[in-house]
């Protein structure tokens, strides 16, 4: 009998997706990164348009239409003041495949990659999958990475490190400062610098600033999608960008993994990019309402939570056993330890709820937290 490769049986299933699938059909969800608003009308109707008028019944081109990665380029000049030529950028099939073939196409057999500990749980799962060794680096008491703690795990096996901010599963925006010097790193060690900025818009307190701007030698690459700034997680809709070279290296896996993104998606992506960007601010508003009432619920249960200053999640230090008595009370949270192994002894909170919803999952929350102490 065939066997399974070393590669994916070193990976599982998301603890995420665990413990989503094991919650009661009358769950509060506070364990899924999914804003809870509708993806803006005008993106919506540029997708069903596009259908109507016959444009989406063919491949695109590999690297998505050239109306979309103008658009994306116009972004980057907006909210990044970056010059990013559009053959620079692939359209792909939401952040994840933009991930995955950032790995792909840069880590050979045993090199290491660097991330964040606790961090998304895909940084550990597809270095595992390129055939590379995750090398998890623990954060700050404020949850954000320490360029030097960075600099510290990098060898001469290291193919890659992650940067993302804002972040998930914590809400740590990393300081410009931080960016500055995640671009020296990675300029001066020679190694890849991957930067995911898929919650980019989602920052409460400081600035989003990229790696990208502050690096010339084409060792950063950029990660971002569609799904969390537009609510368009269902879509699928990513993109890549960097130097031209690491592109092409990137298209060739892109193009035998996928071959292109859905085309509905991309004429919506394009106008969601191009289009008002009125909810993104109004999303933005109501994600730091939310935050600030969890904050202060956590407070009041006596937790001690980092103050997360971007995306859409918590992560308090909890007591043994509150995630268990959490969710048994019907709340959906997601033990810290999923994220890595120094996210032990935390949860993570998903906040992108409405607010009814979110206070009453904060006075069962509150209960549980009485009942484990």
């Amino acid at each position: 009998m065939t066997g399974f490769s070393r590669r994916v049986e070193q990976v599982s299933i998301s603890g995420i997706r665990e413990v989503f699938e094991a919650a009661g059909e009358d769950a509060i969800n506070l364990g899924l990164g999914q804003p809870d608003f509708p993806t803006p009308a005008h993106a919506r109707q540029a997708a069903i348009d596009a259908i109507q008028a016959g444009k989406v019944d063919a491949y695109t081109s590999n690297k998505g239409t050239e109306e979309l990665r103008e658009a994306i380029a116009d972004k980057h000049e907006r909210d990044n003041d970056l010059d990013v030529d559009p053959g620079d950028i692939i359209a792909t099939s939401g952040g994840s495949e933009a991930l995955h073939i950032a790995l792909e196409a840069h880590v050979d057999e045993g090199q290491e990659v660097v991330f964040p500990d606790p961090g998304f749980v895909s940084y550990d799962a597809l270095t595992h999958l390129a055939g590379g060794t995750p090398r998890p680096v623990p954060l700050r008491e404020d949850l954000t990475m320490a360029p030097e703690t960075v600099e510290e795990a990098i060898t001469d096996d290291t193919a890659a490190f992650v940067v993302n901010s804002p972040a998930n599963p914590t809400g740590a925006v990393q300081s410009p400062e931080d960016m500055r010097a995640f671009a020296r790193i990675a300029d001066e060690h020679d190694v890849l610098c991957i930067s995911d900025e898929v919650y980019e818009h989602q920052v409460f307190e400081g600035v989003h600033r990229s790696p990208a701007e502050f690096s010339d030698t084409g060792n950063v690459v950029v990660v971002n999608a569609c799904s969390k700034a537009y609510s368009m997680t269902g879509w699928r809709l990513g993109w890549v960008t960097g130097a031209t070279d690491r592109i092409e290296r990137m298209l060739r896996v892109h193009q035998y993994a996928q071959a292109c993104a859905s085309a509905p998606a991309q004429y919506a992506a394009e106008a969601a990019l191009s289009g008002p960007q009125d909810q993104v601010s109004e999303m933005r508003e109501a994600f730091q309402e939310r935050r600030d009432v969890l904050l202060d619920g956590l407070e009041e249960m006596g937790l001690d939570c980092p103050t997360p200053k971007g995306a859409f999640y918590a992560m308090p230090k909890v007591p043994d056993g509150w995630v268990d008595e959490v969710i048994d009370r019907g709340v959906v949270v997601v033990p810290g330890d999923a994220f890595g192994e120094h996210g032990a002894g935390y949860a993570r909170i998903s906040y992108a709820t409405d607010m009814e919803t979110l206070s009453e999952a904060i006075d069962i929350m509150a209960d549980a937290t009485a009942a484990v102490r």
